[in-house]
């Protein structure tokens, strides 16, 4: 008599317009760790059983469990089969809106470029330098490459301006350092760019809130708060702004430098999506580079693994105290990514790299338009998106909603640096590599937003 085979409550039939089967597969996967009918260490049926329960060839299960594997639903044990993985409350979400990254390259395969790039770095290199201590600047061809990177926006820059660092973050900090001391204010956007509030909590430093509109910082706002404050810095991010996406208009970047000047007071200029945008007036250091510094990370621009960023100074004098800064905060940028990120800009691959990210966040951003509601504010070739919720929703229960559903999305609390934060959140399109599984995670959401029942019984 043949053995009977164990009930599988969580599997169900198909849906007609649902998708590819495999893909349903994975979702009754996750509907059932979801609602705890799959709890972590439990086998699932071999791949061959579950075909023949489904009614579907083996490539489709096969299909389905190394999608599911690649989600982290499921673990697979050579000759024991596939668990589901354990999943802590405090591990990631399935669909995580909240990275501010660059999607995967549109025509470009970035593995590819990897290995041909480290491969010609090694071959070129003494490997023996690489791996030892670069302390400085950088070189002069290393900060010859990021003049030449930066040479779209700013023109020509002396290369003993400029230096390579270790990311953004780092150099941010070490400027709030070099140029606010211990109590003072630093000026920015009431809705601002979290790493700068980490960074002036960290260097003991009051943020002074400037007042915006839908173009951006405004210039009698900002002669408010510099005289309330007594700040004698600002921190900009002109140009697809963190979070709200607005960039700053040419006239309105000329009444800031103008403000600047008759206050004399010194400017940080945070600019890593200028290339990206592609069509951004120039930037606030080319129109007053005698007190502006220029940070532009490659990171949000190319990939976050090269860990890469140029800053500008004013002046050479002020270039060598902001490297004593840095040396105290990273010691040195990575040489090994530092050599892959020039050996990319000489030879044009950082350029068709960029192109490619470009092309992709333009086709996130048009998918985003078509699904998400019209209150959005975004850029066509921006990472993120704004979104200021309708009225039957707070961002404390749109969140808890989100998350019930696996999604990671960012609110407005993150950004604010004074007063009530708005009912608004920050979408990020590129921290989920596949655009499909992007299209469902911004249809899984704008369904949410859609139900004003859900809006009401969200949080308890």
């Amino acid at each position: 008599m043949a053995k009977s085979q164990p009930s599988l409550p969580w599997l169900r039939g198909f849906l007609e317009g649902a998708g590819p089967r495999y893909l349903q597969i994975v979702a009754m996967i996750e509907e059932a760790v979801r609602a705890g009918g799959l709890r972590p260490g439990a086998r699932l049926p071999p791949q061959r059983d579950l075909a023949g329960r489904l009614g579907v060839d083996l490539t489709t299960v096969t299909r389905a469990y190394t999608e599911a594997r690649h989600r982290g639903l499921i673990d697979a044990m050579t000759g024991r089969g596939s668990f589901i993985a354990a999943r802590p409350e405090t591990s990631a979400f399935l669909l995580d809106l909240s990275m501010n990254i660059p999607p995967p390259p549109k025509g470009v395969r970035l593995a590819d470029k990897l290995q041909e790039g480290l491969a010609e770095v090694l071959r070129r290199s003494d490997v023996d330098l690489l791996m030892s201590y670069h302390i400085g600047a950088g070189s002069l061809a290393d900060r010859s490459a990021g003049c030449l990177w930066l040479e779209p926006l700013l023109g020509a820059v002396d290369p003993q301006r400029l230096i390579v660092t270790l990311g953004a973050q780092p150099a941010l900090a070490a400027l709030l350092g070099l140029l606010a001391g211990p109590g003072e204010a630093v000026a920015a956007d009431r809705l601002t760019y979290p790493g700068l509030r980490a960074a002036a909590r960290q260097q003991g430093l009051r943020l002074q809130a400037v007042e915006g509109d839908a173009e951006g910082m405004l210039p009698e706002a900002l002669e408010v708060a510099l005289a309330a404050s007594g700040a004698r810095l600002l921190y900009l991010t002109p140009t697809i702004h963190n979070p709200t996406a607005v960039t700053l208009s040419a006239a309105r970047r000329e009444a800031i430098v103008r403000i600047a000047r008759q206050r004399d007071i010194q400017i940080i200029e945070d600019d890593p999506y200028a290339r990206l945008a592609g069509d951004a007036p120039a930037p606030v250091a080319a129109l007053a580079p005698e007190r502006t510094f220029y940070i532009a990370t490659l990171s949000k621009t190319l990939t976050p693994g090269l860990r890469t960023a140029f800053v500008v100074a004013p002046s050479m004098p002020q270039s060598e105290a902001l490297v004593a800064a840095l040396r105290g905060l990273i010691l040195m940028p990575s040489p090994l990514m530092t050599a892959l990120a020039v050996h990319w800009i000489r030879l044009g691959v950082a350029e068709e790299l960029l192109d490619g990210v470009r092309r992709e966040a333009t086709d996130r951003q048009r998918a985003a338009a078509e699904i998400l509601p019209a209150t959005g504010h975004a850029h066509p070739h921006g990472l993120h998106v704004w979104l200021p919720l309708p009225p039957h929703w707070d961002r404390h229960r749109l969140i808890e909603a989100a998350r019930q559903e696996g999604l990671g999305v960012t609110p407005s609390d993150a950004f604010c640096i004074e007063g009530r934060a708005p009912d608004a959140v920050r979408l990020s399109l590129g921290g989920i590599p596949d655009r499909a599984r992007l299209v469902a995670a911004l249809r899984k959401l704008a369904d949410i937003l859609a139900d004003r029942h859900v809006s009401d019984a969200a949080v308890v």
